[in-house]
């Protein structure tokens, strides 16, 4: 979310504007459901599952738990204590008693949602991550406590790797290491002591029965806020780590990038000090010209067009082997300007690595009059069928790419 429009953006959510009428107008049923008019692959459709009405208030994440069951992940807004987490039941009629529940409530700014090695759902708080069992009512355990939760980036983003690791976001205190005096120093002080910020921190667990935290520790530094975690697997079993980077914010319209970066152990990404050109080539960022030397640092994978703001990444299930999702890392990105609203799509390599042009598998949420609103994608998950479901939190909707029928 860039800084200029947050404040509009937190008190439209806030309930200055909470709409009583969907906000799409309807069209031909889509799985089920009332379509919208959005861009998808050829031969799918969009189908508008929730919005306001069933008491949505900023959904963040979404994540297939159960057969016919969604768990949701909704801010309220960006003050403290507002959030929850929801429960979306799909075989249930909009209005029956028991479709959307709420399983906990006056949650900091929870943001981050991912299914363990363990089975247990992990969300992450702004100070804290816990886990509970999929289950009726909710059983939390608090698995890493202490985080901090001021300065511009208190979300944490949550992502497990394939040997049962768990990436999680700490992003910076500030834009660019501004300090009271609107000064840039050198080093950045967000960048040390005992747990550094803009950051990428890995927890390594125990195993059975509990599956006890063991350590938590940077893991790779310079990313001034990684909303976007997945990982990707190399046909000869080589693991890849991405990091989708949310840029500092210039007022320029192309400048900087945003990133996405494939993520080693010790690595440095340049925040506050570099940042990417529209080429992807590394250039010192604004008030450290003649200070950074950007060739010492991590250079980025691809360069996204600037303010696309990605608040997630994600990789279709590798049982899903046809269709226009398969084989691909998607990017959700949420920024409001024209390159952004939208869920884009790379198809992997050999190696699993994001090559060829980029898709925009779902797109054409720009507002049009009588049609939609401006729409804003914040996060997505795939169901056992292979279908997408998508959470927007302008419009508070939940939304299915389907099939056709």
């Amino acid at each position: 979310m860039r800084l200029a429009a947050l404040a509009l953006f937190t008190l439209m959510l806030s309930g200055a504007a909470l709409a009583a009428d969907p906000p799409y107008a309807p069209q031909a049923a889509c799985a089920g459901h009332a379509g919208v008019a959005l861009k998808v692959p050829e031969g799918w459709c969009a189908g508008l599952v929730a919005d306001a009405r069933d008491g949505l208030r900023m959904p963040r994440r979404i994540l297939a738990v159960a057969p016919g069951r969604f768990w949701i992940v909704d801010m309220g807004n960006w003050e403290p204590r507002r959030g929850r987490l929801l429960e979306l039941r799909t075989d249930l009629a909009r209005g029956q008693a028991g479709r959307i529940r709420v399983l906990a409530s006056g949650l900091d700014r929870p943001h981050g949602l991912a299914r363990g090695p363990d089975g247990r759902i992990y969300i992450g708080e702004a100070g804290v991550v816990w886990r509970t069992p999929v289950g009726e009512a909710v059983q939390r355990q608090d698995v890493i406590t202490d985080l901090p939760t001021g300065g511009s980036h208190p979300l944490k983003e949550l992502a497990f790797t394939p040997d049962g690791r768990l990436l999680v976001n700490l992003g910076s205190v500030t834009d660019a290491c501004r300090n009271d005096d609107q000064q840039q120093p050198l080093p950045c002080p967000e960048l040390s002591g005992p747990q550094p910020r803009a950051a990428v921190y890995v927890a390594s667990f125990g195993g059975a029965p509990d599956f006890p935290l063991q350590s938590f520790k940077p893991m790779a530094t310079g990313l001034r806020n990684s909303l976007g975690l997945a990982s990707t697997t190399a046909q000869d079993g080589t693991v890849r780590l991405w990091q989708a980077e949310n840029s500092v914010d210039y007022a320029d319209a192309t400048l900087p990038a945003e990133e996405l970066n494939e993520l080693k152990e010790g690595a440095f990404y340049g925040w506050p000090y570099c940042v990417s050109d529209p080429s992807g080539r590394a250039v010192p960022a604004r008030g450290y010209e003649g200070r950074a030397r950007c060739s010492r640092h991590s250079a980025a994978h691809a360069a996204w067009p600037a303010h696309v703001a990605p608040l997630q990444l994600l990789t279709a299930p590798t049982d899903l082997t046809h269709g226009p999702f398969a084989g691909r890392l998607l990017a959700v990105w949420h920024g409001y300007r024209a390159g952004g609203h939208r869920i884009v799509g790379w198809r992997l390599d050999e190696q699993g690595r994001p090559a060829g042009p980029r898709e925009d598998l779902v797109s054409g949420w720009h507002a049009q009059p009588g049609v939609r609103p401006l729409g804003n994608p914040a996060g997505a998950t795939f169901d056992a069928d292979g279908r997408l479901w998508v959470v927007e939190d302008r419009n508070r909707s939940v939304i299915v790419i389907a099939p056709q029928p």
